[in-house]
């Protein structure tokens, strides 16, 4: 994508104007990107709602039917699907099952197991295993 920025003085605001044939995948990032203000994502705690920021999530996983956000030392619920979670917290996170994303940044270390399956753990100490769908998808990323 080109990207092209105009600084003036006459402009208060700053504002975006994007050109394009169609309304791609990569349009629709963009303005998402564009549109999002400081990236917060907001979690249930019983009756309290919790804001955090995505550096701040190191799992989220689905258990029983519930979306469970697992950060450093508590977890919390959503009412969101998984999908929408991972398309809110973007690029630093992927996923490795059907049933859970991790934050790239949280990674501990990942050991192989039975099967031809590996298991992440995390730096907050979860253990969450990689399936193999999501597997080269994830070995691609650490280069192997």
């Amino acid at each position: 994508m080109k990207v092209e920025i105009s600084i003036s003085p006459d402009i208060t605001e700053p504002y975006a104007v994007i050109h394009s044939n169609a309304i791609t995948k990569q349009v629709e990032n963009a303005i998402k990107a564009l549109q999002s203000q400081d990236n917060v994502f907001t979690v249930n705690d019983n009756e309290r709602i919790i804001i955090l920021k995505p550096e701040e999530i190191f799992m989220v996983r689905v258990e029983n039917t519930q979306v469970i956000i697992y950060s450093k030392n508590k977890h919390f619920t959503t009412k969101k699907r998984l999908y929408e979670v991972s398309q809110t917290l973007g690029s630093g996170f992927m996923q490795i099952s059907k049933s859970a994303i991790v934050n790239l940044k949280q990674i501990d270390c990942v050991e192989p197991t039975f099967k031809g399956m590996m298991q992440l753990i995390l730096k907050n100490g979860n253990k969450e295993y990689i399936s193999r769908k999501y597997l080269p998808a994830f070995k691609k990323y650490l280069g192997l």
